[in-house]
């Protein structure tokens, strides 16, 4: 997606608005439900040009305790500077690739930086709510509110195990 920054540029305005819609690159164990939704502004300030966007895209996975499907939109910011190639040095660039967008015939484009940001900002693990209890380790049943398993809740250290016989006799 090119986005035309020339009349920011030449001074004819100070803010050129961003709306686009593109696919979402793959993440293992999430499937995006529809397209990133990318919003924003680019504006010059000062001798200086920056890119802020919002990103958002819906998804569904697996809740990683209890393996509910968990269904959202994962929304995040990006903000970059934009330069060109010949505005800032090879080394610095290298640096602090994820600071930059470089301007390119008066246009930059904002894609590569949206597809880091969705793979390095999306959560790890998904949770179908803070305080998923899980699975039982024994069973394998749901923890959820109100059911609870037969299994032992306390696990007994197998070198104990003749030591608590002596009191289950009695």
């Amino acid at each position: 997606m090119q986005i035309n920054i020339g009349p920011l540029l030449r001074g004819e305005t100070d803010k050129i608005p961003v709306s686009f819609e593109m696919e979402a690159e793959p993440i293992e164990d999430v499937t995006f439900t529809g397209k990133v939704t990318v919003n924003g502004e680019v504006c010059g300030n000062a001798g200086y040009t920056r890119l802020y966007l919002t990103i958002s895209v819906p998804y569904k996975g697996e809740c990683a305790r209890c393996l509910d499907e968990v269904c959202g939109v994962f929304t995040t910011d990006l903000e970059r500077t934009c330069v060109t190639k010949n505005g800032v040095s090879k080394e610095e660039l290298e640096e602090n690739e994820d600071e930059y967008i470089i301007i390119s015939e008066s246009s930059i484009d904002p894609e590569d930086a949206v597809n880091a940001t969705v793979f390095f900002e999306f959560p790890q693990r998904l949770l179908c709510s803070e305080d998923c209890p899980g699975l039982c380790p024994n069973c394998g049943k749901k923890l959820t509110a109100g059911e609870n398993c037969a299994c032992r809740k306390k696990e007994l250290d197998p070198r104990l195990a003749k030591l608590a016989a002596l009191f289950d006799d009695e």
